[in-house]
């Protein structure tokens, strides 16, 4: 059982396939809220068969072992973290008493991997693409901590999954989190690399930035990445932030759950859209100065609020 859900469901299959379905409502949605048709619904999965179909190119100069194995490393990372997630009931498959830390130093990953193959492919564009991104990271991950740290504070637990069954049985408690909520949508945009903080593969700048010496099956496994980082991502914001319907038999909650997680993709759709691209500066200064402060409000009002509760 242990291995069908790692690789079947809610773990590999399950995730490819959301993933890709989760990439096609999104660029569907960006093109129909810019007066455009939009890809087909199978689009993206014949990207991903395109590009496995071609033969993998590795620069002279980079390093081979970790040039090929950043890939493997972001997607398995990625795919691990739904296991601590709730998705058909308040209870998530591996639940554990601080899998919300867990599941954050997991998203990490990608990003670190993002940074270390644009770095040792050893191209001018790759370079510059890692720098932004390790940068970025650094800029969104606090305020994106401190976001998803408020609502686990007033819960008094580190568990996604306690923290989804606290608000679920107190949804009264649910808007006392919006701004949490807003600060984590808009972090999510910085870790997905989405408009407006798409700076580490400006095209019109550096090319692909970290993905620009990379093609064929490796480039499709970080494509797969990014697009399972969504679907988490949105989970993990809809469990904490969204927390209703949880009472109901488990093929409603389930339906729920599929549809937070495509509101939650409206929300980036229609983000990306009102935004243009910021500078590496204006992005860094923005989370710092703006974001930063927001949730360590959300963290203040629910300190607060815990203190009135009990």
């Amino acid at each position: 059982m242990a291995i069908i859900n790692i690789l079947v469901f809610p773990g590999f299959l399950f995730l490819v396939g959301f993933a890709l379905v989760g990439e096609w409502l999104d660029r569907k949605l960006y093109a129909l809220m810019q007066n455009r048709v939009g890809p087909p619904w199978f689009q993206p999965l014949a990207d991903i068969i395109k590009l496995s179909a071609k033969e993998d190119t590795i620069p002279a100069q980079a390093d081979r072992t970790v040039f090929k194995m950043m890939p493997l490393v972001a997607l398995a990372a990625t795919v691990v973290t739904i296991l601590y997630i709730p998705l058909w009931n308040t209870r998530a498959l591996n639940s554990f008493s601080g899998d919300l830390v867990v599941v954050m130093y997991l998203l990490t990953i990608p990003t670190l991997t993002f940074f270390l193959g644009g770095w040792f492919s050893r191209s001018l564009y790759s370079m510059v693409g890692a720098a932004r991104a390790l940068t970025q990271l650094f800029a969104y991950e606090i305020p994106l901590l401190l976001s998803l740290l408020a609502p686990a504070m007033l819960a008094n637990s580190w568990s996604i999954s306690e923290i989804a069954a606290f608000y679920s049985q107190r949804l009264y408690l649910v808007p006392v989190n919006i701004i949490g909520f807003m600060c984590a949508m808009i972090a999510l945009l910085g870790k997905l690399e989405r408009v407006p903080f798409d700076i580490p593969e400006a095209e019109t700048e550096i090319v692909a930035g970290t993905f620009t010496e990379y093609g064929g099956r490796l480039l499709a496994l970080f494509r797969l990445c990014v697009d399972v980082e969504m679907i988490v991502g949105a989970s993990l914001i809809a469990a904490i932030f969204l927390p209703f319907g949880l009472g109901l038999p488990a093929w409603l909650v389930f339906v729920l759950y599929l549809l937070k997680v495509e509101a939650i993709i409206f929300l980036i759709s229609f983000l990306r859209t009102i935004m243009a691209r910021l500078r590496i500066d204006q992005m860094v200064n923005f989370c710092w100065t703006i974001l930063a402060p927001l949730a360590f409000l959300q963290l203040v009002i629910n300190l607060i609020l815990k203190g009135v509760v009990q």
